[in-house]
Order: structure tokens, then sequence, then C-alpha cells
């Protein structure tokens, strides 16, 4: 039986995205803070506020990202970074594919002694401004279901809903779906689907259709 053979549905996230002619709030952090956007000399800072290596962030400019950090009392307090073409989204094993004028907003975060600051939606709103310099249109973020504060933040620069990603099992096919959420126009959240999933979509109606149909009795 089908149903026998997946498992219940799993919110594992919420897709926002903004287009860049839409006005959108001037943030001020609850603290002092210095936006900026870095560059590649800013790596040994960087890897020390993310906790990873030089190689790495560097990797991360080669690759022609760009990042945006809050400086607090002389030190890194939050960062986020910019991917203009395509991004690897490890947690849910999808590569995020962008049109040209897309910017996808990825790998933000506040370290621990600066939260609950809104440094992070200040962040976002310098984010926006700067991007909006650029040959842009249309930024796209995400964020894990249960992380509330930056849920809060992204919607507090903005950002619009527009649909939460969804992992089913269906036999031995593991899936993410983009379900859309009320009152989103059906044409945004088919960009959604296009952006996050390309083609995976297709695939998973058309596993889920041959699942459903009864088999032959020979």
């Amino acid at each position: 039986m089908i149903a026998s053979a997946r498992d219940h549905p799993r919110q594992a996230g919420t897709v926002w995205v903004l287009d860049l002619d839409e006005a959108t709030p001037a943030i001020a952090p609850l603290v002092e803070a210095a936006l900026r956007r870095l560059g590649p000399e800013s790596a040994p800072e960087l890897a020390v506020a993310m906790a990873t290596t030089q190689a790495e962030v560097s990797k991360r400019f080669d690759a022609g990202r760009s990042c945006y950090t809050a400086w607090v009392e002389g030190q890194i307090a939050a960062y986020g970074w910019v991917s203009f073409d395509e991004e690897f989204i490890g947690e849910l094993s999808l590569h995020l594919r962008l049109l040209p004028g897309e910017a996808y907003i990825w790998d933000c975060a506040t370290l621990p002694a600066f939260r609950r600051r809104r440094l992070f939606s200040a962040l976002l709103a310098f984010m926006l401004r700067e991007l909006r310099a650029e040959p842009l249109c249309r930024v796209w973020i995400g964020a894990d279901l249960d992380n509330v504060a930056s849920q809060r933040g992204i919607d507090r620069a903005g950002f619009h809903r527009v649909a939460n990603l969804v992992i089913r099992r269906l036999l031995a096919l593991r899936q993410v779906q983009v379900q859309s959420l009320p009152g989103v126009p059906e044409s945004l959240v088919a960009e959604a689907r296009r952006a996050f999933l390309g083609n995976r979509h297709g695939v998973w109606l058309a596993t889920l259709s041959a699942a459903k149909s009864p088999k032959p009795v020979s």
C-alpha cells in the first residue's frame, strides 16, 4: 500500500522573496554597529567569526560570492553571504539555480554574544540597500522552520513569505517540495519551485503518479 511506503511530510523551512523595486523599512539595531561589505582581504577575521578556515572563506570569494557584516566594538557580530548564480543548500541537498538579476542570501548568523539586538534584520536591510545598486531585480532567502529568531528578522526586513519547504519520502525516494502558502500567487510559487527545485518537482510528480497507478494483473 502507498501509505506504508512513505512517511508523513516534514516541514523543513520557509522561502521568502523580495523584488528590489519595493520599498523596505529602515532598521536600526539595538546596539551601535557598523555595517560593511567585506572583501577577500578580510578572510582571517571572517574565518574566526564563522569558526571555519581562511581557505573556505577565500573559496567563497573566489566563486564570486559577497559577504556583508555587522561590527560591534571592533569585532564581527553578524554576517551574511550572497550568491548570484547558484548555491548548494547542503542540509536539503538542493542546488539552487538563479536567473540573471536574482540573488540569494544565505549562511547568515549572529554570534551568541550579540543576539536579540536586531543585528540580523538591520544587516538584511543594509544588504538590500547595497544590492539595489547592482543590476538585480529579486532576492531570495530561506530559514529553518524552527529558527524563529531568523524568521522574525526576515519578516521585519520586508521580505514576503512564499512557500514552505517540505520533505517527503515515497518508496526509496526522498524529495523536497515547495508547498505554497495561502494567498500567494501561483506564478510566484512556480518561480520558487524553479529556483529551488529545477526539474525535481516534475520528477517527484511523475514518481508519485506511477506509485499510485494500479499495477497490471498478469
